[in-house]
């Protein structure tokens, strides 16, 4: 049973997030526990945090019982990360929202299409959720569901974009943050620009940036990697050696660097005086930025719960469509499942069929050891062709009622009428309910 464990900037606030996002190699590895989840990936961005895990099923069929089932799953789970981070389960239970089955996956799905993103449409989120998904193959902590669930949201993201106008409609976080900026920078041709990052935000700020006519633009890397980001870029390096000096000359500075720790203080800010005012903008998560920092003179911090609070809404008719595109994926994506669920009672059918074909052909052999001719060797074609014509139509029709969520069906339906022992508990993450959408953690 797929499940996901979602915390977002509209349920969560962004001390509980940045709390997360610090303890996400912890949290992966608590969450390895093949007594809690069989696989598991780890979504951390800039205003989210989601774990997404393929739970062993219960057996259960019933309504009620598949429902419990589900929440007494949400609640391990969600003990385990209370237990990582240090923090009580009630609190953290208070702040998320929890997915299971089909939703979990329109969940994922709409994540990565930026549809549940500060700003709508945002283009980043596709990349963030292809990196988790890379992540968790590098620490073998994919299954088949999870495999195919985060290739399922990569495909659907590039349908949303070339098939609807919401990412070029939407504003990323970092357009956002520059339009904000904009009322402190008159002329972003002789702005002195210092950026704190080398990853994919640092590379969307360049190019906003640059769009913007911003020629000074200087890079700093906590983790020394300023150097390579900036001659792939043309653009100034700065050691950690210059790093004052840089500070002193920016009006501008972004930080959007992946750090456990604020890359930058207020007692680093003070031995970098500046008689300009300054302007800083962190996007990162955790923060990059000690919010303390303004207390120094002429400082001004945006962060990502300001910048986030100013997202707009986007086109509604673009979003709709976008919306349209997700579900239907999202359900082609749970019908594949159920299909693959049903391949025991298929596997257990032909296996069925044709050990009972081939114990006749071998009768037949015996009582005619001589008869291996031509015709012999045609009449055993023609029983093969046959078998395969009788048992095409009820493959095909157990098939369909696994997609239409009848796979427990066609399973008693197969022992009854021909005597298998296929286990039923094999279907049983297909026939659970689904809990209605944007369902609370533990009954909430």
């Amino acid at each position: 049973m797929l499940l996901c464990l979602s915390f977002d900037h509209r349920t969560a606030p962004f001390s509980l997030l940045e709390l997360l996002s610090r303890h996400e190699s912890d949290i992966a590895e608590s969450n390895s526990d093949a007594g809690l989840a069989r696989g598991a990936v780890l979504l951390s961005t800039c205003n989210r945090f989601e774990a997404y895990l393929d739970v062993p099923g219960t057996g259960a069929t019933a309504g009620a019982s598949a429902g419990s089932d589900i929440e007494s799953a949400a609640e391990a789970a969600m003990a385990r990360i209370a237990e990582t981070v240090n923090i009580a389960p009630e609190t953290l239970a208070d702040h998320a929202r929890v997915f299971s089955g089909q939703l979990a996956a329109e969940h994922l799905i709409g994540v990565a299409s930026g549809l549940h993103s500060a700003a709508k449409g945002e283009e980043e989120i596709a990349g963030q959720v292809r990196r988790a998904h890379s992540a968790a193959q590098r620490a073998g902590t994919l299954t088949h569901p999870l495999e195919q669930l985060f290739q399922a949201a990569t495909r659907t993201s590039r349908a949303v974009k070339n098939r609807t106008g919401l990412q070029s409609a939407g504003r990323s976080l970092v357009d956002l943050s520059l339009r904000m900026a904009e009322s402190r920078v008159t002329d972003w041709s002789t702005a002195r620009v210092l950026l704190i990052g080398t990853g994919t935000y640092a590379g969307a700020t360049v190019a906003a940036l640059r769009a913007r006519g911003a020629l000074g633009i200087e890079v700093f890397s906590p983790s020394g990697r300023a150097a390579s980001f900036c001659e792939r870029r043309d653009l100034t390096s700065v050691a950690t050696e210059g790093l004052a000096s840089a500070l002193s000359r920016a009006q501008l500075v972004i930080a959007c660097s992946r750090v456990e720790h604020p890359a930058l203080t207020l007692d680093e800010l003070r031995t970098a005086p500046a008689e300009h005012e300054r302007l800083l903008i962190d996007l990162g998560m955790p923060r990059n930025i000690d919010p303390g920092i303004t207390a120094a003179p002429g400082v001004t911090l945006l962060d990502l719960q300001t910048i986030t609070a100013h997202a707009s809404v986007s086109e509604l008719g673009a979003e709709a469509e976008a919306l349209q595109i997700v579900r239907e994926a999202a359900a082609e994506f749970a019908a594949a499942q159920a299909e693959r669920d049903a391949l025991p009672s298929l596997l257990s059918f032909r296996t069925h069929v044709l050990s009972i074909l081939e114990d006749e052909l071998c009768r037949v052999r015996r009582l005619h050891p001589e008869g291996r001719g031509a015709d012999a060797q045609l009449g055993e074609e023609s029983l093969r062709r046959l078998t395969g014509r009788l048992l095409h139509e009820p493959m095909t029709r157990i098939r369909s009622l696994a997609r239409a969520g009848k796979t427990g069906e066609a399973t008693e339906a197969l022992n009854a009428l021909f005597g298998l022992d296929v286990d039923s508990a094999e279907t049983r993450d297909a026939d659970a309910p689904e809990p209605r959408r944007d369902s609370p953690a533990q009954g909430r």
